[in-house]
């Protein structure tokens, strides 16, 4: 069978990002919190205000040009950013963009929103927070398009399907090259989880490669079976590419530090916003990256990790919000 690395290189990618993105030791919070810690900078991959998604999109846009799509749709919330960076990268790639956002159209529009206007994205408003209408709302959309003569290429929240989820298949190899640059091993990486894609990426990344540290997914937006079943799922059909098996013991999410739903804000969240802000000069978002570091802060602060342990914070953008 083919070296995996020539396997993943067989998937066409539309160059957007900037990469590799920066990876630098937290000095301020290692020394406060007697932790080894990193940050892996996917917030500044460059394209429309940077984010995780955008290594998703390099590999969606080019298989909807490979399947002659002229049309992209998908859905998310008021504020998503996998919708920001996909309205943006798909007008630019000469995609017309569609997007079902769950909510009431605002007065004004502010952060990612304005972000989507701005592009030229179509936005249909549905005043709902729940997921499958929104999905159902897409495919209505998508089936009066194609009726008209359109070509669609509909997308799933957060781009997670089995082709966005390459994007950290990739993101992976990038990091376990990081990890030669500087010379440090990795025992643990850590980030926010709400769709799938990011962590089954990482997932089957770490299955490849043999590392033998834990990826944990915070998770942000769903409950936590619901959301590790969903991993394992889309990261099993990822490896299938590949010729490999998941374990699922491999696929290790924590609720802990959500809050009461997807998107609520927690006053330690806030809190840690302010810290990483004033302490490294990094900013987070009260959505994704900012409960990712919750979380990571509380491991520490629970003596999780050993002295000699190296833990990484995948930073994954998101930070636009706060200028909702």
């Amino acid at each position: 069978m083919k070296d995996w690395r020539d396997r993943l290189e067989e998937f066409p990618k539309v160059p957007l990002g900037f990469f590799p993105t920066p990876l630098h030791r937290l000095e301020g919070i290692s020394n406060d919190y007697s932790v080894n810690l990193y940050c892996k900078r996917d917030d500044l991959t460059g394209f429309a205000f940077g984010g995780n998604k955008i290594r998703k999109l390099e590999f969606l846009l080019a298989d909807a040009k490979k399947k002659n799509a002229d049309t992209i749709i998908s859905v998310g919330a008021l504020q998503s950013n996998f919708c920001r960076m996909l309205a943006a990268a798909a007008v630019v790639s000469g995609f017309e963009v569609h997007l079902v956002l769950g909510g009431e159209e605002p007065d004004k529009k502010t952060g990612n929103l304005l972000v989507d206007e701005i592009v030229g994205a179509k936005i249909h408003y549905l005043d709902t927070d729940k997921w499958d209408e929104w999905e159902a709302k897409s495919l209505e959309i998508a089936d009066a398009l194609t009726a008209k003569g359109k070509r669609v290429y509909p997308l799933p929240a957060g781009g997670s399907t089995v082709i966005g989820a390459l994007g950290y298949v990739e993101g992976f190899m990038e990091i376990m090259e990081d990890c030669r640059k500087h010379g440090v091993d990795f025992h643990y990486i850590m980030h926010a989880s709400s769709s799938a894609g990011t962590q089954a990426g990482l997932v089957v990344g770490k299955t490849l490669t043999g590392w033998p540290g834990k990826i944990i997914g915070i998770g942000v937006a769903k409950t936590e079976g619901i959301l590790s079943d969903e991993v394992y799922r889309l990261a099993t059909e990822t490896g299938k590419l590949f010729g490999v098996e998941i374990k699922k013991s491999d696929v290790i999410v924590d609720n802990s530090y959500m809050g009461a739903s997807y998107g609520s804000k927690t006053p330690e969240c806030q809190e840690c916003i302010k810290y990483f802000a004033r302490r490294e000069g990094i900013f987070l978002d009260n959505v994704y990256s900012g409960k990712a570091a919750v979380g990571v802060l509380d491991y520490a602060r629970r003596g999780k990790f050993k002295a000699s342990e190296n833990v990484l914070f995948l930073h994954t953008g998101g930070n636009i919000e706060l200028f909702e």
